[in-house]
């Protein structure tokens, strides 16, 4: 019995949480549509660019976005054709923003995946290590080092690592993304030294609240009952990461939202065409269709990821779990 409510309280706390997130996805599509309207201008002539448009390219261009018709109905029109995979047309290619941002958004994936992964199997051992040894020569040698990453620009990182790893000691690619594909040796070889850029920042950050989730856990009471009762320094270790494993697991997703929403200077610095390079061209450029994409799309994977991270946090602690069905 107590089992059954238990899983219709973690259903119906994801039922909500995702229901929330849907909402907020909802606001967010709108306020992206009404970019168009709030910069300054004829919502026509943003659309055509910065070429002087004839009298047929303006009526054209309003019977295409639906602008002759009431603000509600034009986003109607919009959010229907996002939601079947339609963004429109880029201004300055004419190509559709769906297949202009289909390698991109491939490449950022990968980019954040790797930097991802570097991150976690780097930042979460060090925290780890650094909590149990506190006070250590070993402990404060990795947190100053900590302290200097996490200042550390992202754009000056990049070219410190291009110019010793990639041109004096020619270990990596300096430029360019290799061939395209998700299983392609090339491709994730040119992307190690952008992911290290983006590792070596966040990842400094992850150390540092896997050090304080562990040491916080270190200095409960259970610990020293744990010992008392004779349980090995193994299962106490046990029992300190299971409970440091949420804080460490919720940074971890904010970490990934993160990579995927700010790789724009790494793509920058290393000339790859990812969706944040793709992003700040199209700013500059007022590619108005290709912004809204972009930006809806981060803040989707934001918010889905937030989502994943809180049902992760009900399923696997019973502390959190009591306190969302309470």
């Amino acid at each position: 019995m107590a089992a059954s409510s238990t899983r219709h309280g973690v259903v119906h706390f994801i039922a909500v949480r995702l229901a929330a997130t849907l909402a907020l996805l909802l606001a967010v599509s709108f306020v992206v549509f009404g970019l168009l309207h709030l910069t300054p201008g004829d919502p026509a002539r943003n659309l055509l660019g910065p070429r002087a448009p004839s009298p047929a390219a303006l009526a054209a261009v309003r019977a295409q976005y639906h602008l002759d018709r009431p603000f509600l109905i034009q986003y109607g029109y919009w959010i229907g054709g996002v939601l079947s995979g339609d963004f429109g047309h880029s201004i300055r290619s004419g190509e559709a923003v769906t297949a202009a941002l289909a390698d991109r958004v491939q490449l950022t994936v990968q980019l954040a995946g790797l930097a991802f992964v570097m991150t976690v199997i780097s930042a979460v051992p060090l925290g780890v290590m650094a909590a149990r040894r506190a006070g250590s020569v070993v402990d404060r040698t990795v947190s100053a080092g900590a302290v200097v990453g996490v200042g550390a620009p992202t754009y000056a990182v990049g070219l410190l690592l291009l110019y010793w790893l990639g041109q004096r000691l020619r270990w990596f690619p300096v430029f360019g993304s290799g061939r395209p594909g998700w299983w392609s040796a090339d491709r994730w070889w040119h992307l190690v030294l952008p992911a290290m850029t983006l590792a070596i920042g966040i990842g400094a950050l992850v150390f540092k609240l896997t050090r304080t989730a562990v040491l916080a856990e270190l200095h409960q009471d259970y610990v020293t009952f744990a010992r008392s009762r004779g349980l090995s320094e193994r299962a106490v270790r046990a029992l300190v990461l299971r409970n440091a494993f949420i804080p460490v697991a919720t940074s971890l997703g904010l970490v990934f939202s993160f990579l995927f929403g700010g790789t724009i200077l790494a793509e920058v610095t290393f000339s790859l065409k990812g969706i944040g390079a793709y992003l700040a061209s199209s700013v500059t450029f007022k590619d108005i269709p290709v912004v809204q994409a972009i930006t809806l799309l981060t803040a989707a994977v934001i918010a889905l990821t937030a989502l994943a991270v809180d049902v992760v946090a009900v399923v696997a602690d019973p502390r959190v779990r009591r306190r969302a069905m309470s």
